[in-house]
C-alpha cells in the first residue's frame, strides 16, 4: 500500500476521497468496465451471452443475487470474482471489530473512537480480496455465527449484558462493506433463514434483547442447486423474495466450451521436464464429449448433475496414462491414445452418479459413454472421408493390433502396408512424430469399428482390428 494515502480521517477530508456504498461501488465500477470493453469474468468460459449478461443487469440495479444451477457450474467462481468490481483500496476505521465507513461509523465503538478523536481518529486500507466472506451452509450453523452473540469474556470482565460493548459480531458484520457469499443456501436451516431477512431488507441486525440496529453496508449473495431449490423446498419464501435477481446458470453449451474449460482447469504435473505432453484435438473432444452424452443419458441420474470437474479429471487422467507410457518406453513425448480411455474409469465412476442399475453393470453403462464419444467424435473430425481402400485392406485377411502398451514405432509400419491409411492419417494430423501418428491410427481404427465397418477383439488390454 502506498504510504501518500491519508491516515487519518482528517486527512482524508482534505483529500476529499468519497466512500460510496458498496452497490453504488460496484455499479460504478461494473459501468466502467463495460465502456473500456474489459472483460468482466477472465476464466468463466461459455456464459458470455447469458449469465454475465444476467448479472450485469443485477449489479446496475444494485440487486442481491442468487445463483441457482448444478453441481461443477462455476457458481462459486461467479461470485469470487464480483471482489474484481470493487475498488482496489477502500479507507476504513481503525480500532474496529467490523470494516467501518470513517465518515459513518455504525457501531457503538466506531462512534465513540470519532467523539473521542474526531479528526486524528487513524484509517487504515482495506484490499479488494479482504472485503469477501464466504459461508458454506450447513445445518450447524448458528445465529451468532452469522449475526453476533453476547461474549461471555466481554461480561466476565465486567461489562452489564445489556451493554451493547458485550456483543461479538458474526461473520456477516465482518463483511460490512464488502461481498458476502453463502454457498448450497437451501441446506441452512429454515430458523436461521429467517435471520438474514433483516439484513437483506431492513439492511440491518438485531442480537438477542439488544435494541442495536445496525445497518450493514453489504452485498448478500448465494447458490443454490435446483434440487434442493424446488424438490426439498428450503428455501423460505419470505428470504427468496429478498433475492432482487435469480440467474440460472448452465453447463457448457458447445463443445469448444467444453474443451476451453477442460484445458484451463486442467493440471500438467512437472513431473519430467524432458516429456512433452501432446494432446490432438480429437482426444480433447472425445474427453468432453463423454461428459456432454452423460448429461443426456438416462442412466445417469440428472438431478445431481455431471460436473465439468468429470471433464477435467478424465483429461488428466488420460494424459497421466499417456505420460506413463512415455516414461516407460523412454520416450520425449506422451501423446494420449484410443487406448488410453480404459484409464479414465476410475475418475469417470467418481464424478458421474448412475441410477439404480444391476450390480456389475455400471461398467458397461459407462463404456458404452466412452464409445458413443469416440463415435460421435470421429464422424465429425473425419466426414466424408473416403474409407473404402483402408477398409479393403483388411478384407483380404489384415489384422492390426492395438494398445496402451505398445510403442510408437510399431505404428510407424502400419502406414505403408496398410493401403489407404497414410492418406486418411495425413488429413487428421500434419504431426509427423511417430507418438502423435500412433494416436490418429487408433482414432481411425476404433471410429471404423464404431461403425460397424471394422470388427474387433479384446484381449489382455490389447485390441485386435481385422475385417
Amino acid at each position: 500500500m502506498a504510504n501518500d494515502r491519508p491516515a487519518t480521517l482528517g486527512a482524508l477530508k482534505a483529500a476529499k476521497i468519497a466512500v460510496l456504498p458498496v452497490r453504488q461501488e460496484l455499479r460504478n465500477n461494473l459501468i466502467a468496465k463495460i465502456r473500456a470493453g474489459e472483460r468482466l469474468f477472465p476464466g468463466v468460459v461459455g456464459y458470455d451471452d447469458t449469465v454475465i449478461p444476467q448479472l450485469q443487469n443485477a449489479i446496475l440495479s444494485g440487486q442481491d443475487i442468487i445463483l441457482l444451477g448444478e453441481r461443477g457450474q462455476a457458481k462459486s467462481r461467479i461470485i469470487r470474482a464480483l471482489t474484481s468490481l470493487l475498488d482496489e483500496w477502500t479507507p476504513v476505521l481503525a480500532g474496529c471489530e467490523i470494516p467501518e465507513n470513517p465518515y459513518a461509523p455504525i457501531t457503538p465503538l466506531g462512534r465513540q473512537i470519532i467523539e473521542e478523536q474526531g479528526d486524528n481518529a487513524p484509517v487504515v486500507w482495506a484490499h479488494r480480496d479482504d472485503r469477501y466472506g464466504e459461508k458454506l451452509a450447513t445445518p450447524d450453523i448458528t445465529i451468532a455465527d452469522l449475526i453476533g452473540e453476547v461474549d461471555p469474556i466481554k461480561v466476565a470482565e465486567g461489562r452489564y449484558l445489556s451493554d451493547a460493548f458485550t456483543i461479538h459480531y458474526g461473520l456477516i458484520p465482518h463483511t460490512n462493506r464488502g461481498i458476502f457469499a453463502v454457498n448450497e443456501l437451501p441446506d441452512l436451516s429454515e430458523r436461521i433463514q429467517v435471520g438474514l431477512l433483516n439484513v437483506m431488507e431492513e439492511r440491518d441486525v438485531q442480537i438477542r434483547g439488544h435494541k442495536i440496529r445496525l445497518p450493514l453496508d453489504v452485498l448478500v449473495v448465494a447458490t443454490a442447486n435446483p434440487e434442493d431449490y424446488t424438490n426439498r423446498g428450503r428455501i423460505i419464501t419470505p428470504l427468496k423474495d429478498r433475492y432482487g435477481a435469480q440467474i440460472r446458470t448452465h453447463y457448457p453449451q458447445t463443445i469448444e466450451a467444453e474443451v476451453a474449460i477442460m484445458e484451463a482447469e486442467s493440471s500438467h504435473l512437472a513431473g519430467d521436464e524432458d516429456i512433452e505432453v501432446v494432446v490432438p484435438d480429437y482426444m480433447k473432444q472425445i474427453i468432453a464429449e463423454i461428459t456432454r452424452l452423460a448429461r443426456r443419458s438416462p442412466d445417469v441420474n440428472q438431478r445431481s448433475g455431471v460436473s465439468v470437474r468429470a471433464s477435467v479429471a478424465d483429461y488428466e487422467a488420460m494424459i497421466a496414462n499417456a505420460t506413463r507410457r512415455a516414461i516407460r518406453l523412454g520416450d520425449h513425448v506422451a501423446v494420449p491414445r484410443i487406448s488410453d480411455l480404459a484409464f479414465i474409469m476410475p475418475s469417470l465412476q467418481g464424478k458421474v452418479e448412475l441410477e439404480t442399475v444391476e450390480e456389475g453393470k455400471d461398467e458397461q453403462i459407462l463404456d458404452r459413454l466412452v464409445q458413443g464419444a469416440v463415435v460421435a467424435t470421429f464422424n465429425r473430425v473425419i466426414g466424408d472421408a473416403d474409407m473404402d481402400v483402408v477398409i479393403d485392406a483388411f478384407r483380404s485377411g489384415r489384422s492390426v493390433e492395438t494398445g496402451e502398451a505398445k510403442g510408437a514405432g510399431e505404428y510407424q509400419r502400419l502406414l505403408t502396408e496398410i493401403d489407404g491409411l497414410a492418406e486418411v492419417v495425413g488429413e487428421i494430423t500434419r504431426d509427423e512424430r511417430p507418438q502423435v501418428q500412433a494416436s490418429a491410427i487408433e482414432f481411425v481404427l476404433e471410429g471404423l469399428h464404431l461403425n460397424k465397418r471394422l470388427n474387433k477383439d479384446r484381449v489382455s488390454g490389447r485390441a485386435l482390428y481385422r475385417g
